[in-house]
């Protein structure tokens, strides 16, 4: 059976479009390929994104910023010395991009101005850290991404 070059553009097509789909169908039902959202309510963070913004000035005009440092027992947040450890209310919050199952939130109670996230809550990898404060009614905000 002999076949012209019509016949073959459209085996050609149809083999194309066939190798496609079958990777478009993988993937929407592989488990592996996970397609959540940042955050699951992302519609409500986002209204409040200018407070976000202001937050983050405030942090950025101290003269003593926040500082991380990896140690043997953990992560170490150093807060200002300005601010008073015991008026300080607020979260910090640990976003592992890779794995929303590692995600974990801590409030900061300080008795001095540093706080310790322990060694053996965070895995190696990527970590985006967001330190959120209030302190005399003024908010603050630091966000920062580190390879522990």
């Amino acid at each position: 059976m002999k076949i012209n070059w019509g016949t073959g553009i459209v085996l050609a097509f149809i083999g194309f479009i066939g190798f496609i789909l079958f990777f478009v169908v993988r993937m929407s039902m592989d488990n592996k390929a996970n397609h959540d959202l940042v955050t699951d309510e992302y519609y409500k963070q986002e209204l409040a994104y200018q407070k976000e913004i202001d937050a983050e000035a405030n942090a950025k005009n101290l003269v003593d910023p926040v500082k991380i440092e990896k140690t043997n027992n953990g992560l170490l947040l150093k807060f200002p010395k300005i601010l008073e450890g015991q008026n300080i209310q607020g979260t910090v919050s640990l976003y592992r991009p890779s794995n929303k199952h590692l995600d974990f939130d801590l409030p900061v109670s300080l008795s001095n101005t540093h706080l310790l996230i322990p060694d053996k809550r965070l895995l190696g990898g990527r970590w985006d850290i967001k330190i959120t404060w209030e302190h005399k009614g003024k908010e603050f905000l630091h966000k920062e991404s580190i390879t522990y």
